[in-house]
């Protein structure tokens, strides 16, 4: 009977030695995730500590870029419109409402406003030489234009009602005010020949006449 109840015991002893070994493996799976939560929020906090900190001063700084851009964008929209330029406007003229007189449209043909104000050089050419233009005593306004827009200046000069063949000059070279390049204009415009210092050539400032 001794021995049998030392089989038995034996046998409880193994049996509970089976049971701790299972009921530690258990605890094992137990504390996985035990242990995943407690290194999960370990993770969490670089994370959270990584956005909050790099990520909003990044942003903050994407802001400022962002508002610095903006003001600068909005300064050099809303800044004074630049003198026009020569490369930028088209040329061309008509006969003006009375005889003696050319009319000079300018147009702009640039992506932005532009503004001119002044005398123009006006430059007329013959076989015989180069005659400019004097200025008129008229006011120069402020002409502002938008993409597209036009404004002209008047050319005077006296017609030749002489009777002989006069002077003609064939070509007219304009200088938008305040530029160095010109513009080459054909025309046909004759004046008589006098004896004095020359032809009574006048020009309008830019913006004036109709």
């Amino acid at each position: 009977m001794r021995v049998h109840k030392l089989s038995l015991l034996a046998v409880a002893v193994v049996a509970g030695l089976s049971l701790t070994a299972c009921q530690g493996s258990g605890d094992d799976k137990a504390a996985g995730p035990t242990g995943s939560s407690t290194p999960g929020s370990g993770s969490r906090q670089p994370a959270s500590a990584s956005p909050g900190t790099g990520g909003g001063n990044a942003s903050a700084g994407a802001s400022t870029g962002t508002g610095h851009s903006g003001a600068g964008g909005a300064s050099a929209a809303g800044g004074a419109s630049g003198a026009c330029k020569t490369s930028q406007l088209a040329f061309g003229t008509s006969g003006g409402m009375a005889e003696g007189t050319l009319i000079v449209n300018l147009k702009n043909t640039g992506p932005a406003t532009c503004t001119l104000k002044g005398f123009p050089g006006a430059d007329l050419k013959s076989k015989d030489g180069t005659v400019s233009a004097g200025r008129s005593r008229l006011a120069a306004p402020l002409a502002a234009l938008k993409p597209g827009e036009e404004t002209r200046f008047t050319l005077h000069y006296p017609p030749n009602n002489s009777g002989g063949s006069g002077e003609t000059f064939t070509s007219l070279v304009v200088t938008p005010p305040g530029e160095t390049h010109s513009h080459t204009l054909p025309v046909r415009i004759t004046v008589p020949v006098t004896d004095g210092s020359g032809t009574a050539i006048t020009v309008d400032p830019v913006g004036t006449g109709k």
